[in-house]
């Protein structure tokens, strides 16, 4: 077994969004990270599967944590979008309402709006939801319009902030989920698969296993981690001339309920459903709750009945039994939780980030050397409304035809800083096997393109 050397300033735990905005914010400013991730790649958890909405924080709880990371989130996202190549889609989004009783809620959510800050929002009559919106069902009555609403790339994000917090010195394990943890008064002694590390602090970011990780650390939990699965339909890229904006029910006081959006891929997404359950690994997808996706898309714009649906997905947010976020610290033990980052956290996670690191930096009495000029790259585009790598030429061929993955693309993903670890990986990091034939017809060139250069293998070793 591998020791990791001298004692870091802090190991995150948790390789999600928030865990790789962790590792940059705290690489920029100076501190030595290691992050600990017991899956093959980053983004294997809850943070693989998300509605890619970048929220203004129209509807969240006013004064809470959560707005201000979502609009400190919001705001250093566009600062720095341009620098990494990172793409929007300026859609806008509309809280909708379909009944007399939605519509009589509108004018609350316009208060809040107001009172979070969101100054652009406005009320919209039947004929104006209409007039933006021509295939909506008749039965629309009106709607709260949110301007600044965009559509991103929810997997291109954490992989920048992951490979330019790599770029500063930090340092990414995988396959290390946390075996044991032991704080001497001074030190953090943690045990993983790979190694055994020290450290001064640990950073607590592992998602829908927050709790047991808070509990392994400190002998009990002050939240408890209730899975909420959410499941996604996914319809083929003809489908989203019908849509040009994001649809957004009239939130209820537990979910934010069933989203109507395009993605930043070209496709229509609907999702997520909103279940409850104690299983941590196996968000699994049901007929009848895909079905029941399906019926509320062709309900909402009625020319989705005749829609191909090229995929279907779930996965599973860390809610917990309180609805706001589980953020808190222990400083003299050198402990810090990011915990209970439901369905916000794509849009917060930049401002998660600065919220808990000025916390640990609170509790020091010397800081790190801030870096005054960040490395910063350019992470190949896949939004379907910019200029892709196929309509470069050498690009050696398309790989994938569905997607038009190219050659040079994959080649890319496996030779970057931060290579993906697993089929999933490169998937997100290419798009390559997630259009409408699902790999069919890529996955055996894909097979041998990536073989040896995965720590799991797309095909599995069979025993002669």
């Amino acid at each position: 077994m591998t020791a990791f050397g001298d004692p870091v300033d802090a190991v995150i735990i948790g390789a999600g969004v928030v865990g790789c905005a962790l590792a940059r914010r705290f690489s920029l400013e100076g501190a030595s990270v290691v992050v600990l991730e017991r899956a093959p790649d980053i983004l294997s958890g809850a943070s693989k599967a998300n509605s890619a909405i970048l929220h203004t924080g129209f509807d969240a709880p006013p004064g809470s944590v959560e707005l201000q990371c979502m609009q400190a989130g919001y705001d250093e996202y566009m600062q720095i979008r341009n620098g990494f190549n990172l793409p929007i889609l300026e859609t806008g989004a509309m809280v909708v309402a379909w009944d007399d009783s939605e519509e009589a809620r509108l004018p609350e959510l316009l208060d809040q709006a107001l009172l979070n800050g969101v100054a652009d929002a406005l009320l919209l009559s039947r004929a104006e939801v209409l007039a933006r919106e021509p295939a909506l069902g008749s039965h629309v009555r009106a709607a709260l319009l949110v301007p600044r609403e965009v559509i991103i790339d929810p997997w291109s994000a954490p992989l920048a902030y992951a490979t330019q917090a790599k770029a500063m010195g930090a340092r990414f394990q995988f396959n290390a989920g946390l075996l044991s943890a032991r704080f001497d008064g001074d030190l953090w002694h943690l045990e993983t698969p790979t190694g055994t590390l020290t450290a001064r602090s640990v950073i607590n970011s592992a998602g829908i296993q927050g709790d047991s990780v808070e509990r392994m650390l400190l002998g009990e939990a002050q939240f408890e981690i209730r899975p909420r699965k959410g499941q996604f339909v996914v319809f083929d890229k003809a489908a989203a001339k019908h849509l040009r904006t994001i649809l957004l029910p009239v939130p209820t006081a537990r979910t934010k309920g069933v989203v109507l959006t395009r993605t930043i891929f070209g496709n229509l997404l609907v999702g997520p459903t909103a279940e409850e359950q104690e299983e941590r690994e196996r968000p699994d997808v049901t007929r009848p709750e895909l079905d029941m996706l399906i019926a509320k898309a062709v309900e909402l714009v009625p020319a989705l009945a005749q829609a191909q649906v090229t995929a279907v997905y779930a996965g599973l947010r860390p809610a917990s039994e309180e609805k706001p976020y589980r953020v808190h610290s222990l400083p003299e033990k050198g402990y810090f939780c990011a915990g209970g980052i439901r369905s916000t956290g794509l849009t917060a996670a930049l401002g998660i980030a600065r919220h808990v690191h000025g916390l640990w930096a609170q509790s020091r009495t010397a800081g790190g050397e801030r870096s005054a000029a960040p490395p910063t790259f350019l992470l190949p585009n896949l939004a379907e409304h910019l200029p892709r790598d196929w309509q470069t030429p050498g690009h050696d061929g398309i790989v994938c035809h569905c997607e038009m993955v190219t050659g040079r693309e994959i080649e890319a993903a496996l030779g970057s800083p931060l290579p993906p670890g697993d089929f999933g990986g490169l998937r997100r990091r290419t798009r390559c096997a997630m259009g409408r034939c699902q790999g069919f017809n890529c996955l055996a060139r894909l097979t041998s393109l990536t073989e040896g250069r995965l720590s799991v293998p797309i095909a599995p070793e069979v025993d002669p």
